[in-house]
């Protein structure tokens, strides 16, 4: 079948090997799922860097999000049955045709969600819900607070910037683009700034999401937050950690780092398939749909990967592992 590989770190176009890879039949408890679609996002390509090398296996098929089919189960498996639409989540694995993964780490899909939403459901919007539940365990109600997101014009920035206005905070969208702020500005309610390392908004925030890290997170923390306020990092789009420097600076903040595979690890199964029925919501309604710049075949990965290093990509790319 068809598969990639990460058999050493560096960067994804260099070292994501297409292979022709054998297939398996799902043991007790496990199940097979022929995939469909699957997501390209920065933690797919993170470990492969060698970031995380730390609590990273070599070799291992990338790819943290995406749906398929369940085609083959494995004896005990009961709660699910081929021809089964499910999301396949635990683990990485997803830029192959087909994938084995234990029954419990799969949750069913509602037939009337598309393929593209399918595809989508899992990283972002999971994050997203569990950013704003980690506020109200600081805060309580949100309404009035002024809450900053960095990188809004992702898609999950997006869905915070809609999730905070929905709880009614203050929520201001940290963005670096002319584009990306003309964009939001249509789409999302709240403020939009322009922000990035040496150009630090004047801001006072009682809160941050940061998905970015490196100094300008540490700028943000020194110059923007107030005293018992929160900072709460998901992503280090820089690549860089938040200067400890400044976190000591400032012991009256609260500081927190949310991984969703962290939390999925230690949620149940119970919260979590209640985070994936706020999740079908959200893109029942359009709150949680992400725009999307192209669905390439896996066997054109190469062309993928040069898209999702393009600055002037606009929406999230997918990849089609049956061709």
């Amino acid at each position: 079948m068809r598969s990639t590989l990460v058999s050493q770190f560096g960067d994804p176009r260099q070292v994501i090997a297409m292979v022709d890879a054998g297939r398996v039949a799902p043991a007790a408890g496990e199940v097979e799922v022929a995939l469909s679609l699957a997501a390209i996002n920065p933690s797919d390509l993170i470990p492969v860097t060698g970031a995380y090398s730390a609590r990273t296996t070599l070799p291992f098929v990338p790819g943290f999000e995406g749906f398929g089919t369940v085609t083959r189960v494995g004896p005990g498996v009961t709660s699910l049955k081929p021809g089964d639409r499910v999301v396949p989540i635990g683990a990485s694995g997803l830029w192959q045709e087909y994938l084995i993964r234990p029954a419990e780490w799969c949750f069913a899909l509602p037939d009337d969600i598309g393929e593209t939403d399918a595809a989508t459901c899992y990283v972002n919007p999971l994050t997203a819900l569990q950013l704003v539940e980690a506020l109200r365990q600081h805060f309580g109600p949100l309404g009035g607070r002024r809450i900053g997101v960095t990188a809004a014009g992702s898609a999950i920035g997006g869905m915070l910037m809609k999730l905070l206005a929905g709880e009614g905070a203050d929520a201001t969208g940290i963005v670096r683009s002319a584009r990306s702020a003309e964009r939001l500005a249509t789409e999302v309610p709240g403020h939009i700034v322009f922000g990035d390392e040496g150009r630090v908004p004047q801001l006072r925030l009682d809160a941050i999401i940061d998905a970015v890290g490196g100094p300008f997170a540490g700028d943000l923390i020194l110059r923007t937050l107030e005293p018992g306020g929160a900072f709460i990092q998901y992503g280090a789009l820089s690549g860089v950690p938040v200067p400890q420097a400044a976190i000591q600076a400032r012991p009256d903040i609260r500081f927190s780092f949310l991984w969703l595979r962290t939390w999925v690890h230690s949620a149940g199964r119970p919260v979590i398939e209640a985070a994936f029925a706020k999740s079908f919501e959200g893109l029942r309604s359009g709150l949680f749909s992400s725009r999307i710049a192209e669905i390439y075949p896996l066997s054109k990965l190469d062309a993928a990967l040069a898209h999702q290093a393009d600055p002037s990509r606009d929406g999230k790319l997918l990849i089609d592992p049956r061709c």
